[in-house]
C-alpha cells in the first residue's frame, strides 16, 4: 500500500505539471510556431538530460532497451509535441483537453497488450465512466464537425498512450527519469536541423510570458514530468496510475482560465465532479498481471 500511495502522488504531480502543457502551448506557439514548440523543447531538454546522464554516469541502453525507448521517443518526444503544437495553432485549450481526456483508455487498453497487465470488468466500468463523461461534455460545448485538428489530436493520444504504456513498463526496469532521458536525446539529433530552418530573428522579441513557455515545455513537460510519471506507473501499474489523466483535462481547463483567460462553465465543474468518481472507483479496481509469450 505504501508503494501505491507513493505511485499515486507521483502520477498525481505528473498529471499536474502536464496539465500546463496545453495553455503553455498555446502560448508559445503564438511566437515561435509549430516546429519550434514542438520540436525545439527536445532539443533544450537534452542539453539538461545530457549532462544528468554524464554526471552519474548512466549505462547506456542495451539492445531490448533501445527498441522500447525508438517507441517512447515516437510518441512522448515526436509525435505528441509536435501534434499538439499544430493543432493549437487554431483550436482553444479545453477543446483539446477534451479529447486527451480519452488518453487514460487508450494507455490501459495498450497496456494490456503490451505490459501484460489485465484490468477487472470494474476497472473498464470506471474508464467508459470517464470517457462517457467527457465525450457527454464535448457535446455539451457544441464543438462542431469533425475537424483536421480533431483529427491530429486523435492520433497524439493513441502515440501519448502506446509511449505511456511502453515507458511505464520500462521505467521498471532503467528507472523513471532514465526512460525519458534516453528517449530525448535518440529524438534531439534528428530534430536539430528543421529547428533550425525555423528559427527567425524575430523570435528574439517574443514576450517573456512565451520565453517561459516555451522553457516550461522543455524542462518540465518534456522531462521533470515524465520523470514523476514513469515513476508513478512503475511504482503503482500502469493501468491504476492512468486513471489519473481523467483529472487533467479539468486541470487544463483551469490552467487555461487562469493564464489564458478561457471561462470555466457550470457543466465543467460537473463534469470534473463525474470525473474524480470515476478516478476513484478505478483506482481502487483490481488490476491482475501476466506475462505475454515473447514480451520485452
Amino acid at each position: 500500500m505504501e508503494k501505491e500511495k507513493k505511485g499515486l502522488l507521483l502520477g498525481f504531480l505528473g498529471v499536474v505539471c502536464f496539465s500546463l502543457t496545453l495553455p503553455a502551448t498555446g502560448m508559445a506557439v503564438q511566437y515561435f510556431g509549430t516546429t519550434v514548440v514542438g520540436l525545439g523543447r527536445t532539443v533544450i531538454a537534452a542539453i539538461l538530460v545530457a549532462g544528468i546522464l554524464m554526471i552519474r554516469k548512466e549505462k547506456a541502453p542495451n539492445r531490448n532497451q533501445l527498441k522500447s525507448l525508438f517507441i517512447v521517443a515516437a510518441g512522448a518526444v515526436l509525435g505528441f509535441p509536435l501534434l499538439t503544437s499544430w493543432v493549437m495553432n487554431t483550436l482553444p485549450v479545453s477543446h483539446g483537453a477534451v479529447e486527451l481526456a480519452l488518453l487514460p483508455l487508450a494507455t490501459a487498453g495498450i497496456a494490456a497488450f503490451r505490459a501484460g497487465e489485465r484490468p477487472s470488468l470494474r476497472f473498464w466500468i470506471a474508464g467508459l465512466m470517464g470517457t462517457g463523461a467527457v465525450l457527454f461534455y464535448a457535446i455539451s460545448l457544441n464543438l462542431g464537425t469533425f475537424q483536421i485538428e480533431d483529427a491530429g489530436l486523435l492520433a497524439s493520444v493513441l502515440l501519448l498512450g502506446l509511449s505511456y504504456a511502453e515507458g511505464g513498463k520500462l521505467s521498471k526496469e532503467m528507472g523513471s527519469w532514465q526512460v525519458i532521458a534516453w528517449a530525448i536525446l535518440i529524438g534531439a539529433p534528428f530534430f536539430l536541423i528543421p529547428v533550425a530552418m525555423n528559427l527567425s530573428a524575430e523570435m528574439l522579441h517574443a514576450p517573456i510570458q512565451a520565453w517561459a513557455s516555451l522553457l516550461y515545455l522543455a524542462l518540465v513537460s518534456q522531462f521533470l514530468a515524465y520523470v514523476a510519471w514513469y515513476g508513478g506507473m512503475a511504482l503503482g501499474g500502469i493501468s491504476r496510475i492512468s486513471q489519473l489523466q481523467y483529472l487533467q483535462p479539468f486541470l487544463m481547463i483551469l490552467f487555461a482560465a487562469v493564464f489564458l483567460g478561457e471561462s470555466v462553465s457550470l457543466i465543467t465543474i460537473i463534469t470534473a465532479i463525474l470525473v474524480v468518481l470515476s478516478v476513484f472507483i478505478g483506482k481502487n479496481a483490481p488490476v491482475s498481471k501476466k506475462d505475454l509469450p515473447g514480451s520485452m
